[in-house]
């Protein structure tokens, strides 16, 4: 009984100001490539818009004014229409930043409370910008060397060759020449989309040079990876130095710096398939994302910030580290997947009455395309899935293999997990929020200590 109260009316007496002007909370939504974060956030706004929705503790919710909002809207409507078509498409994928705001009335603790009102933004954030967050400790030499290590594997050669040949064959004192800086960064450039769009890596910095800022690029973006001490490369340190600033200022700026949560995307599924190097990168990557925002919430960041005159960076309040496509594998394996994520983000899954912390991690489908069935191999029953394969009437059937629930060590790699058919998101009906798997569950963690 003593618990069911406090639980009713710790949030009025947490935010009694919001019962007199409508708070802000801005969640950014980023996620690694390819992880689907377009329909993430399509499926979020037809969530919140459906009516009752996270068990009626919405009591009514509608898209907010752009206002005079600088940022430009992610078109909720274009990419919905995409889903119900006929038949239903998956919707192009954003390369920019957008926003999407709502206006919500939250259903009062007590019943003798009037409703409170919140303002909920949902900031598309590029993904590749989160992965540089660790290069703000790394200085130009370390970063060099570790990106010319990674380059060297002999399995990315065909993508590494060309810049590799040119950074070689550069005297040790090459001269500050800019035909040869931008020479230098335009190979670099292309190594690492060959890497991104050829072997399906995720862990490519620096992040804005396959998702660049809108706008003209300044001088200071056309560096690349430089060992040595000759005018070169320390016109090659002075620009990444003054990348890293631009960096660190981006944490406080309106775009950033006014995040209050934040989930990050990452397709595990799709790396476990890939194979072992695409998954040790994708692990990389949120191993770097998760350690960049505990950086984030640092008392000695905060102290540091202040002594070089600079605002300390707003701490993100809660994370959900989510793992897409849940619906590709049966509900016995996605709480597996779930803990994967946990175990490469250092957090458990969220379930049952676990007590809430920072940071949970998830197994989710945002346009759910398939359903559950048993399906009999080699005279075995497994639990599998099925649905309508993209630009086909046909149904196929899919068993990948199993799920680890911990990073998979050698023996994992002899048995392939395999390929994962490109299904055709489920048909909408009519004024039914889109079909998925988790959204819900997601939504209540971000939100809980506001509802």
């Amino acid at each position: 009984m003593a618990q069911g109260w406090r639980a009713a009316v710790m949030p009025a007496l947490r935010a009694p100001l919001d019962y007199v002007r409508p708070r802000t909370v801005r969640i950014g939504v980023t996620g690694l490539a390819r992880a689907g974060k377009t329909v993430l956030l399509t499926s979020l706004a037809s969530t919140l818009l459906a009516p009752g929705a996270l068990g009626g503790r919405i009591r009514r919710a509608r898209l907010a004014s752009a206002g005079a909002e600088t940022l430009p809207r992610f078109d909720q409507a274009a990419h919905l229409a995409a889903l119900a078509a006929d038949p239903p498409r998956w919707p192009d994928r954003t390369d920019a930043v957008s926003l999407l705001a709502f206006d919500l009335e939250l259903r009062p603790p007590l019943k003798s409370l009037p409703p409170r009102s919140l303002r909920l933004e949902l900031l598309d954030y590029p993904g590749e910008w989160l992965l540089d967050l660790p290069l703000l400790d790394l200085s130009f030499a370390d970063w060099s060397q570790s990106v010319f290590t990674r380059l060297e594997q002999p399995g990315l050669l065909d993508a590494t060759r060309d810049f590799l040949a040119f950074a070689r064959a550069l005297p040790a004192h090459a001269t500050a020449d800019e035909a040869l800086a931008a020479a230098g960064h335009r190979l670099y450039v292309a190594a690492l989309t060959r890497l991104r769009d050829t072997h399906g890596l995720v862990m490519l910095q620096p992040g804005r040079f396959l998702m660049p800022p809108p706008g003209a690029a300044p001088p200071w973006m056309g560096f690349f990876p430089l060992t040595g001490s000759g005018p070169l490369a320390e016109l090659m340190r002075r620009r990444y130095d003054a990348y890293v600033t631009a960096t660190r200022e981006a944490l406080v700026s309106p775009l950033f710096g006014q995040i209050d949560r934040l989930v990050v995307l990452a397709d595990l599924l799709g790396a476990l398939h890939t194979g072992a190097a695409a998954f040790a990168d994708a692990r990389a990557a949120l191993a770097a994302a998760s350690a960049g925002l505990r950086w984030q919430g640092s008392w000695l960041a905060s102290i540091a910030s202040l002594a070089a005159l600079r605002l300390p960076p707003r701490v993100i309040t809660r994370v959900a580290y989510a793992a897409s496509k849940a619906d590709h594998v049966s509900e016995r394996q996605r709480g597996n997947l779930a803990a994967l994520m946990g175990a490469l983000t250092g957090q458990g899954s969220r379930g049952g009455d676990e007590p809430v912390g920072r940071s949970a991690s998830f197994a989710i489908a945002s346009a759910r395309c398939t359903e559950d069935f048993v399906w009999t191999l080699d005279g075995h029953p497994v639990s599998a899935v099925r649905g309508r394969l993209l630009g086909s009437d046909r149904l196929t059937r899919s068993y990948p293999g199993e799920v680890p629930d911990r990073p998979p060590g050698p023996d994992f790699w002899a048995h392939p997990f395999l390929e994962l058919p490109a299904f055709e998101p489920a048909r909408l009906a009519r004024g039914v929020p889109v079909p998925n798997i988790g959204i819900e569950a997601l939504l209540g963690f971000l939100l809980e200590d506001l509802l």
